[in-house]
């Protein structure tokens, strides 16, 4: 797949990448006064919703064609770039023929793959960017499977847009981000570039600094941020909008830092540190293979003496005991419950193996429950 750099899309890019700019194209003046406001900030890339899929019918869903012509007029009055959602073939003929810059697809559309390849065949042999968002619900395979259909048809301009994921969590979180998928993402194809949406996840401009910053402490190409002249007016998606005077201060307070550093007493430093996460790291695989081990025993015995697998009282007793050994040590009670939930119900699997085979195992059959053997958990 070859996928290019952002400095080599020819938009005069400086890492990170800012695109703003409103939810909704709702009125010409409403975009052209927006885009100059956010076009003082240095940034000559908007955003702006034409087709807006909306969950229920009767809300607002873009003023649609209407607002391709004013989109035309605002870049030929301020020499900005645009770029919109398409969702059909249909939306990409007519954003080419009104001479969109930028193409994006949205979570809705790449949740599909047909509606994806039937984009992507429309887009065949156009040299236009197109950004890729994640997938409604988290999958990781069809974010992946969204980018190769479009690079499959000539596409090397291409990005990932990170907008969270939905949840039936109830979190702070418009959509949780989920950062582990687009980390995920980067390891399969590490060239692509990464742009952060803020205002998805958070679903609230009092959370688009914070999720913003910790996008670029992840080493994010850029931000997409929602930005609108009035957003306590705006048709749609008001609570995560926010001005361009807003978009100023948060673009001024973010802290930038470098992947790496050439100091030599850093990369020392750094190396011992790691070091030591190595060792510490062998010696919790160690102790991982040790707790199988006895968790094996544990299962022999309830089989010898005709005992269910799983006990609902002791998997409440580790829950809550894990959880408290962990405040103590100032670790996240969360995620060490979330960790012992995972091995839990790897020793659960274990046991389930060995209530269903002979005893008399060798060792490898003894690791071959669910195709993983339990030291990789």
């Amino acid at each position: 797949m070859k996928i290019e750099n952002l400095k080599d899309w020819g938009f005069d890019l400086k890492r990170p990448w800012i695109i703003a700019g409103p939810c909704s194209v709702e009125t010409e003046e409403q975009l052209l006064d927006t885009s100059k406001q956010i076009q003082k900030l240095g940034i000559n890339i908007i955003r702006g919703g034409v087709w807006k899929p909306r969950t229920r019918p009767d809300t607002f869903e873009g003023v649609g064609s209407a607002a391709l012509p004013w989109i035309q007029n605002v870049k030929k009055e301020t020499g900005l770039s645009f770029m919109i959602e398409v969702g059909n073939p249909k939306h990409v003929e007519e954003a080419l023929k009104h001479d969109i810059d930028i193409l994006w697809i949205g979570a809705r559309s790449t949740v599909n793959p047909f509606t994806v390849q039937e984009i992507a065949e429309a887009i065949r042999g156009v040299d236009i960017p197109v950004l890729v968002k994640n997938p409604i619900n988290p999958d990781l395979a069809l974010w992946i499977g969204a980018i190769e259909r479009i690079s499959r048809v000539g596409i090397s301009r291409i990005a990932a847009i990170h907008r969270g994921f939905s949840s039936f969590q109830n979190t702070r979180y418009r959509n949780l981000p989920m950062w582990s998928i687009p980390i995920d993402l980067k390891r399969n194809l590490p060239e692509i570039p990464m742009i952060c949406d803020p205002s998805h996840i958070g679903g609230s401009r009092d959370l688009i600094f914070e999720i913003s910053q910790k996008a670029i402490d992840l080493d994010y190409d850029g931000l997409i941020i929602e930005s609108h002249r009035d957003p306590d007016r705006a048709w749609s998606d008001a609570k995560q909008q926010i001005t361009p005077t807003t978009l100023a201060l948060i673009m001024k307070n973010l802290k930038y830092r470098t992947p790496t550093s050439e100091d030599k007493d850093f990369i020392t430093q750094l190396e011992g540190l790691r070091d030591q996460i190595d060792h510490i790291d062998k010696e919790l695989f160690e102790i991982m293979a040790q707790r199988m081990d006895i968790v094996e025993e544990i299962g022999l015995y309830k089989k010898r003496n005709n005992v269910t697998v799983f006990q609902k009282d002791r998997w409440k007793e580790i829950y809550e005991t894990r959880r408290l050994w962990a405040a103590k040590l100032n670790l996240n009670p969360e995620f060490m419950a979330d960790l012992f939930k995972i091995i839990h119900d790897a020793s659960i699997r274990r046991q389930e193996y060995i209530m269903n085979n002979p005893i008399e195992t060798t060792e490898d059959e003894k690791h071959e429950f669910t195709g993983e053997h339990p030291d990789n958990v």
